[in-house]
């Protein structure tokens, strides 16, 4: 199916979008990073595309997101926050990358129901529109728990948290860079632009790119010609995650694998894709600013992070494994629905578990810090050895 056309309004938008990139590149000799290129389609204030003002989520976005397909998603991870919050005796929530606020809206009437309310409810969110998105839905749907809600301009926090740090589809857009395997050895995929518009260009990598592809070449052999990508961002991400933490867990989940499975020998072409109004695109020099670009998550490399951070794995599974787990087949024979209602919510609980929706696409990681207690939604099924 061929991609829908920008409005005139987009069209403008990207354009301009388009001149701040390439004055850059001019500014940078002529080459920048995919990592550079990234951050500034998706955060440049106004233009990028999570900082602009149309709509991402749902059916008149980009994507759907597992908080936008059914409330029985918050509902469980409302279950697991409540194991958690009471064997801390009470505690607080960080929400990391808040999409338009109803996770954050579901988990907190699912935890009131539950009589376990955190004492606060933090949001870092880098994007102003987001933000303000966000509180559009919190006011109107949980105004009576809006003194709750406090939105975070940095990471760490001051003072650090007793209790739940949580990041839904946040690792996926964390910027990242592109190598391609030689016969001589690692090449970076920058970016540069010609008479065309914006393409690819190799050239000698950093160090630090280096470093960690030849940490991956250890456990996984690629051949020359082989391309993918590699989020040296992790390695700041998650130690300011990591600080904000007193005593908890982290629960991660994003569309990912192990290492050995991420740069498996015939994925030769690595995992990043674009997305623009619910189309699948492998360009992202088209449109710049109105598509959202993503990679998956080599969460060996996360784990391998969080130890060095003081935390430790409490656990690694299925979307589809966590959920039911939390009891989310429970939570849906709760509901008391029409015909049509039944219907739709037996197609949302299909996406949100089948292994070819996000049931085993998406993955969960606990990370934990100062928490021992088994933890209830990876009691199903431990996937822990695929790292």
């Amino acid at each position: 199916m061929k991609t829908p056309t920008p409005n005139p309004s987009e069209q403008r938008r990207s354009e301009e979008l388009t001149q701040l990139i390439r004055q850059e590149i001019v500014q940078a000799n002529g080459l920048i990073s995919f990592a550079r290129f990234m951050e500034l389609a998706l955060y440049t204030p106004s233009l990028g595309f999570y900082c602009s003002d149309t709509p991402k989520f749902g059916a008149a976005g980009d994507f759907v997101t597992a908080p936008e397909i059914s409330s029985l998603f918050a509902k469980s991870v409302a279950r697991q926050a409540e194991q958690v919050l009471t064997t801390l005796n009470g505690g607080d929530i960080l929400e990391i990358g808040a999409g338009s606020g109803k996770f954050a809206n579901d988990l907190l009437l699912e935890l009131e129901k539950l009589n376990c309310l955190p004492q606060h409810y933090f949001i870092y969110e880098k994007s102003e529109a987001l933000r303000a998105q966000q509180q559009i839905t919190l006011r109107k749907d949980c105004s009576h728990l809006y003194s709750r809600i406090h939105w975070l301009d940095n990471l760490p926090l001051k003072n650090k948290l007793t209790g739940i740090i949580i990041a839904n589809e946040v690792l996926d857009a964390l910027p990242f860079h592109c190598f391609r395997i030689e016969s001589d050895g690692i090449q970076e995929r920058c970016v540069t632009f010609d008479r065309h518009g914006f393409c690819w260009e190799v050239a000698p990598p950093s160090k630090e790119l280096i470093r960690r592809v030849n940490l991956i070449l250890q456990e996984c052999p690629l051949s020359p010609g082989y391309e993918s990508e590699i989020n040296l961002n992790l390695y700041q991400w998650l130690p300011q995650v990591a600080n904000s933490l007193e005593k908890g867990v982290t629960l991660l989940f994003d569309y990912g694998y192990g290492r050995r499975e991420y740069y498996h020998p015939d994925r030769t072409l690595g995992t990043f894709m674009c997305f623009y109004q619910h189309h699948r695109e492998t360009n992202p020099f088209q449109w710049v600013g109105l598509q959202d670009i993503t990679a998956h998550v080599d969460f060996t490399a996360v784990i391998e992070c969080a130890i060095g951070e003081t935390l430790r794995l409490g656990g690694y599974t299925t979307q589809s494994s966590f959920l039911l787990a939390a009891g989310l087949l429970d939570l849906a024979s709760q509901n008391e629905l029409t015909v049509i209602d039944q219907y739709q919510q037996n197609q949302a609980i299909k996406k949100l578990t089948l292994p070819s929706q996000m049931g085993e696409l998406i993955k969960v990681m606990a990370l934990t810090k100062n928490f021992q207690e088994p933890l209830l939604g990876f009691a199903l099924h431990d996937r822990r050895r695929s790292l």
